[in-house]
């Protein structure tokens, strides 16, 4: 059997076709599925080695399968593939060559990546105990792609026992892993306010019911919900990202639309907030003399990583790397639809320092300054590919 060193040079053995796959994929990226191009190239890549290929999943997305020399269970390692629509500032070679669309989240990273953990476990065949099942997801930058292939048959034939997947962490350095037990991602939920009120002539606002004035006081009174009404020990974010209204600068309009987002990881504060978003817009509305209806959007549940899961990953750390390589993964109010899967069965994500170090600050996922050290590339193959061979042979 390969020892834990083996994996790790035949990774950086392949660090050259990972980089140049990242750079391929980063350099075209593709919206919510939309992702045309990379999922041809990464059903290429698998048919190339032998893997059994599914594509057209939930749209883009591609199911490759590995089928080991001996019986046993199924492993699912994971990678999403769109991109995000930011207009890339960097000024690097492989810059992205579609205007207002950039690989701003690492997703070109995690493809690239697990096609590199392909590459090193086809080439082990005899070795695996069970199956591999890669799973190349389009859509998780809102659009529950995961959700879509779990319902599309993922988890089947052969029945999927555990799944695990990585993601590029920008505030830790090249060849620190983060870990974290239990909640690690929020809840994502989305909502809209539609205010209705009284259009007019801007001179003459006592004649009419200003929707905009009204809006402008819901926003404000909306914070004081996380700040006067959530335990101050939980975790809440309630978060405006619009308010629209109007066409003109001298009318008064009939309507205003807030819209915006709610991140929570308790279930009961999740209703809550629910239940009082409607009754504080609409109360606010009221005595303002308009009215307010709200319509809630529940998104990804939050991500909670398996305590057993977590255990594999950190010991093919220590094999891989040395504990010192290990870092604490703080809790962050982003959502990943990866928590889909581990709502079904056994496993975790991890995160993959890519931030180098002769970068004075951080260059943080969604900007348009995001970028990489490459050399966490073949660490990631790496990790993901023992973390694999670990869960097989557990049997």
């Amino acid at each position: 059997m390969a020892t834990a060193q083996d994996i790790l040079a035949a990774a950086q053995r392949l660090a050259p076709e990972v980089v140049a796959d990242r750079r391929t994929i980063h350099q075209h990226p593709e919206l919510l599925y939309q992702e045309h191009q990379t999922s041809a190239l990464v059903a290429a890549r698998l048919r190339a080695l032998g893997i059994e290929v599914r594509t057209g999943v939930a749209g883009t997305g591609v199911v490759g399968l590995l089928r080991g020399a001996r019986p046993g269970k199924t492993v699912l390692l994971r990678a999403d593939m769109d991109a995000l629509p930011i207009e890339e500032q960097s000024q690097v070679a492989y810059r992205s060559q579609n205007p207002g669309v950039m690989h701003a989240c690492g997703h070109d990273a995690h493809t690239a990546m697990l096609l590199g953990v392909a590459r090193l476990l086809s080439d082990r065949r005899g070795e695996i105990r069970g199956c591999v099942k890669l799973m190349f997801q389009p859509a998780e930058e809102g659009g529950a792609g995961a959700l879509r292939m779990i319902e599309e048959g993922l988890m089947d034939e052969p029945a999927v026992d555990g799944a695990f997947a990585l993601h590029v962490d920008a505030l830790h350095y090249a060849g620190e892993v983060g870990l974290r037990v239990g909640p690690t991602n929020a809840a994502a939920d989305r909502f809209t306010i539609t205010v209705r009120g009284k259009g007019g002539h801007a001179a003459r606002p006592h004649l009419t019911v200003d929707p905009v004035v009204v809006a402008a006081h819901i926003v404000t009174a909306l914070q004081t919900i996380v700040s006067r009404e959530v335990d101050p020990t939980d975790k809440a974010v309630i978060t405006v990202g619009s308010l629209t209204s109007g066409t003109a600068f001298n009318v008064i309009p009939d309507t205003a639309t807030i819209k915006g987002t709610v991140r929570t990881y308790n279930p009961d504060l999740r209703a809550q907030i629910e239940g009082r978003l409607g009754e504080l817009a609409g109360g606010v509305a009221a005595g303002m003399r308009a009215t307010a209806e709200m319509e809630y959007f529940p998104g990804y549940p939050p991500l909670v990583n398996h305590e057993a899961g977590i255990q594999l990953v950190q010991d093919a750390v220590i094999e891989l790397l040395g504990p010192d390589a290990i870092v604490p993964k703080e809790q962050a109010m982003g959502a990943e639809d990866f928590s889909y899967l581990l709502q079904r069965v056994t496993g975790a994500m991890f995160h993959l320092g890519v931030r180098d170090r002769s970068w004075a600050e951080p260059r943080p996922t969604h900007s348009s300054s995001f970028d990489i050290n490459e050399e966490a590339l073949p660490i990631g193959v790496a990790t993901m590919a023992a973390t694999a061979l670990r869960f097989l042979d557990a049997g």
